[in-house]
């Protein structure tokens, strides 16, 4: 296998892994010694399951968190100068999307390494997929502010670039706030706006709903703990 950073989805909860990932990554995941990971525990387990026969005492793992100096991430990409492949595992979905994978991901670029991404389940896609709005343009913003003014003006102002920009608006929350921003979309946005909610996603509970806000009121699902994406568009 030639030297590479291979960029290793998981699963979106716990999804059976022949359902989202293809077969292919086990076989990438069998040539690795070396994985990039958020959790040492949670990455064991997920290769363990998606490769049955990965002997993990074999493995050596180097965590890749918000405490993680530039130098440490520096020297993760140290094998890959050896001619060793080496794999980065988020907690769940693709890796450098909404994750601190992206900064080595970066760092390996700016040394000329060569970066291979596998295939495997984005929720942000997905959800944009089951959504029925605008999948050529659209903006991803991460989390809204956590103070209620503050982000009720966030919300104000992605709903006006929907109609501005013809943009598809996506953001998520905490799963333990969920509830208290979809009650805000409702509040906040116009009554014609329309709200797709996506729960769950390639779980067993997936749900996916598209409805005007108006539609919504009264109507809001239980969406504590669950990890949601939230879109808008017109």
């Amino acid at each position: 296998m030639q030297p590479a950073l291979f960029l290793i989805p998981v699963t979106l909860g716990e999804t059976e892994h022949r359902r989202v990932l293809p077969d292919y990554n086990r076989d990438v995941i069998l040539h690795i010694r070396h994985f990039i990971v958020e959790n040492v525990r949670t990455a064991r387990r997920f290769l363990k399951k998606a490769a049955p026969s990965v002997v993990i005492d074999e493995l050596t793992f180097y965590e890749l968190n918000r405490h993680t100096s530039p130098e440490q991430v520096s020297s993760y990409l140290e094998p890959l100068a050896k001619g060793e492949p080496v794999g980065v595992v988020s907690e769940a979905g693709c890796p450098a999307i909404a994750d601190p994978g992206a900064e080595v991901v970066a760092l390996a670029q700016q040394k000329g390494y060569r970066v291979t991404p596998l295939v495997g389940p984005s929720s942000l896609l997905l959800a944009l997929m089951a959504s029925g709005f605008n999948g050529q343009n659209f903006a991803f913003h991460g989390y809204l502010p956590i103070e209620a003014s503050a982000r009720a003006g966030q919300i104000r102002t992605l709903e006006a670039r929907v109609y501005s920009e013809n943009q598809t608006q996506l953001f998520i929350e905490t799963p333990y706030r969920n509830g208290k921003l979809l009650e805000d979309i409702v509040r906040v946005c116009r009554a014609t706006t329309k709200l797709c909610v996506a729960a769950g996603i390639t779980g067993e509970d997936e749900y996916i709903r598209t409805r005007p806000v108006k539609e919504w009121a009264g109507r809001l699902p239980d969406l504590n703990r669950i990890p949601t994406l939230f879109l808008l568009y017109k």
